[in-house]
């Protein structure tokens, strides 16, 4: 997706963050990025477990499900992804006003869980690679579609949803407007315009919503509970091309939700989709991450 415009600073709940489009060295342009805030940094990753033939990655049991080894090796990975079982318990996230809906930055996971979350945002890349690749690997993905821009082919990542790995298809606006210059019912038309889309042409309605930049105001908060969303999920972790640009610090935190997006190489400068999920991949392994499913921690 092609915007020419720079992202307007959002004005988030406690212990989220502002916005920005300065972007940095290898950033993509537009590409969402976050500014203040963080938490710590900690420990060691789970041992690795089963092959990726059997279950999806949040019906795993006990331990964690390794992808299989041709499938690492097919895309460039030093070994199997670690995936997180689905928690026995979900963390306590603090109850929404009356009238509104959750507003989540940060999946509050226990100091030693390295756990992070794949989101992938807009819609705007197609790519069969990409579909091979998620379903080689088993990725569980969160998908933030929006209508104008993935609509075009809602059967690409109707594939990506059922590829065996647990993805879910969200809601990200009819159109990708900035939600906090609009009117109440305008938002209200956005966010319920897609839940209707998005449930004719996939058979449910979403539960998970993602305002277009992250920004949002106590209107989106009002608008998205009267559309049937029970979370807002903002992110703390963008992925660039090459690299993660983080919230505060220069490392991974546990809980962190990471944004990507369904973008190819002219925005992503030649950059294929699979070759940046490929180097985020990298990323998470190299710091000594498993992957977790959103919507088996909320």
């Amino acid at each position: 997706m092609k915007h020419a415009r720079r992202l307007v600073a959002g004005t988030l709940t406690a212990g989220a963050l502002a916005l920005s489009l300065t972007g940095c060295g290898d950033s993509v342009d537009p590409i969402e990025r976050m500014g203040r805030k963080a938490t710590e940094t900690r420990s060691t990753p789970a041992p690795s477990g089963a092959a990726p033939g059997a279950a999806s990655p949040s019906a795993a049991g006990s331990g964690s499900v390794a992808a299989a080894d041709e499938a690492y090796k097919k895309w460039g990975l030093s070994g199997p992804l670690q995936y997180a079982p689905k928690p026995a318990v979900k963390p306590q996230i603090p109850p929404a006003k009356a009238g509104r809906v959750q507003v989540v930055d940060r999946i509050p996971v226990p100091a030693d869980d390295k756990v992070v979350f794949l989101t992938f945002d807009d819609g705007a890349e197609k790519n069969p690679e990409f579909l091979k690749m998620a379903a080689d690997l088993k990725l569980p993905i969160s998908m933030f579609l929006t209508d104008n821009i993935a609509s075009s082919d809602y059967g690409h990542f109707e594939k990506l949803r059922d590829n065996g790995s647990d993805s879910t298809i969200n809601n990200h606006t009819l159109t990708h407007p900035n939600l906090r210059t609009l009117s109440f019912e305008a938002q209200k038309k956005e966010i319920c315009g897609q839940q209707e889309r998005l449930e004719k042409r996939f058979g449910k309605r979403p539960t998970l919503f993602r305002p277009p930049y992250g920004n949002h105001n106590d209107d989106t908060l009002r608008a998205a509970h009267e559309c049937g969303i029970s979370q807002i999920l903002l992110w703390r972790v963008s992925m660039q091309i090459n690299n993660f640009q983080y919230a505060e610090g220069s490392a991974l935190k546990p809980g962190d939700i990471i944004l990507a997006h369904f973008r190819g190489p002219a925005e992503l400068k030649g950059t294929t989709e699979t070759e940046m999920t490929t180097r985020m991949l990298q990323r998470i392994q190299e710091q000594g991450y498993r992957i977790g499913r959103v919507e088996d921690y909320l």
